[in-house]
């Protein structure tokens, strides 16, 4: 590489110094194997749909299994209030890592998969107003999934508050979240392509096997890289604790931030119903999509790391009406979405520049979280980013058996643009602003200490 090629990737290179990045590293490969946990997805869509449920009840399906990231919050309480073992975060992160595991390995062990019809034991459970004959097998699997997603969920949660932690003082989380939304978007790459493969030949004990030997992954990286100093639940620190929650409960920058989220992730998409786009009106196979997937996916690697300089030299109120604008055109292109040469370039590009929409969204709500209670209000937010995005696929698969494609698309780009109504309500510069005092005061903080003789 020529030397002014060098001396570029080290001015954009965000991470200075060697705890930058470790961190980094940490988060990646932790944010890696977290991604991993997708592989059956398309995988069960495809069974179920065999199995004859409809677009709207494989969205139940996943709605349910989704309840623990809906949940976050209380995680992130437990972990801020209470330490384990001395450790608010690694001792928390061994557990829920193994929980994450044995889930998946129970699920693919194949005692609960099943060939045949799935009301062989028929339990006649309503769900959001339907019904279903539904047998043990979907029941206990659905059971295990939700479980290996608490597991996921918590080690989620925990990796964000460090994250928030050592990325705000520094000024680094757009760049962190780049890492981790690069690295999770690499193992969406492996997730198009294995589990396309595995859909196609219907292998649901070899895409749960795969998914669970990740959280194993994330298990040694937290042995070989997660330091901490020994925490004690006494009773100072617990006021202190919930001192910052009771003021950050009362700020309204982080309601309005939460409330603008939601009404972002919650514009019906495509979800589910889409696959059944593909499959039943373009007559995709499932090898084919799970491909598309993975173009989508190695494109958003892309977005990831054009983030990173980005968030460092571009205001975040910019990046967000960018965004908005952004994700109103890509949504209107999949008008034309309607044969393998169409799919392949808008799956393409809609991976690269979703991926720059979604980070702005995220930076926005991790410079929005107060100190002190990182890993409570971060997981609130996201909490609220992945209800939201998983409401909006239950209503988009409905939107879609009910009205068709088209129509969906229109609702979609409309709700989408409505968003910008929204921006003059969040005060995006000042909660930048306040960010940047925070790094400003750290910086001068280390400078001082570094200059006072031992």
């Amino acid at each position: 590489m020529a030397p002014g090629m060098l001396g570029l990737v080290e001015r954009l290179n965000p991470f200075k110094t060697p705890e930058a990045r470790r961190l980094a590293v940490l988060f990646g490969v932790v944010y890696f194997a977290q991604g991993m946990w997708y592989l059956p997805n398309q995988t069960i869509t495809i069974v179920l749909k065999d199995r004859g449920l409809a677009a709207g009840q494989v969205a139940d399906f996943f709605l349910l299994s989704t309840i623990p990231w809906l949940i976050k919050p209380a995680y992130g309480l437990l972990s801020d209030f209470v330490p384990l073992f001395g450790r608010r975060r690694k001792s928390y992160f061994l557990l829920t890592c193994g929980l994450a595991a044995g889930a998946g390995l129970v699920l693919a062990s194949g005692v609960l998969i099943s060939r045949g019809p799935i009301h062989t034991y028929d339990l006649g459970i309503t769900l959001f107003g339907t019904r279903y004959s539904t047998g043990f097998t979907l029941v206990a699997g659905v059971g295990l999934f939700t479980l290996m997603a608490l597991g996921l969920a918590f080690t989620d949660v925990l990796t964000d508050a460090m994250m928030v932690e050592h990325g705000r003082p520094r000024g680094l989380t757009g760049a962190f979240q780049s890492v981790q939304w690069a690295c999770i978007t690499v193992a969406s790459v492996l997730v198009g392509v294995g589990g396309g493969w595995l859909a196609q030949a219907r292998s649901l004990r070899g895409a749960f096997a795969l998914a669970a030997c990740f959280p194993l992954v994330s298990v040694a990286m937290a042995l070989l890289f997660v330091s901490e100093p020994r925490a004690r639940a006494d009773g100072a620190a617990l006021r202190e604790t919930w001192a910052s929650i009771r003021t950050a409960i009362g700020h309204r920058d982080l309601w309005v931030v939460a409330g603008f989220i939601l009404f972002w992730t919650f514009s019906p998409s495509f979800g589910p119903a889409f696959l059944y786009y593909q499959t039943d009106t373009l007559g995709f196979s499932q090898q084919f999509i799970g491909t598309l997937g993975s173009l989508a996916a190695a494109a958003g690697v892309v977005g990831a790391a054009a983030y990173a300089p980005l968030s460092r030299r571009v205001r975040l109120k910019t990046l967000v009406n960018l965004s908005i604008g952004i994700g109103v055109a890509a949504t209107l292109a999949y008008l034309v979405y309607r044969d393998a040469t169409s799919a392949i370039v808008i799956d393409t590009l809609f991976g690269g520049v979703g991926m720059l929409t979604q980070l702005a969204f995220l930076d926005l709500a991790a410079k929005s979280c107060p100190r002190r209670v990182e890993a409570t209000f971060f997981a609130l937010l996201m909490s609220v980013y992945n209800g939201g995005g998983q409401l909006s696929q239950n209503v988009g698969a409905r939107l879609y058996d009910g009205f068709g494609y088209t129509p969906l698309v229109l609702i979609s780009a409309g709700m989408t643009a409505l968003a910008w109504l929204l921006v003059p309500l969040v005060r995006i510069d000042r909660i930048e602003a306040l960010a940047r005092e925070e790094a400003a005061a750290r910086d001068a903080a280390a400078a001082a200490a570094s200059s006072t003789p031992d």
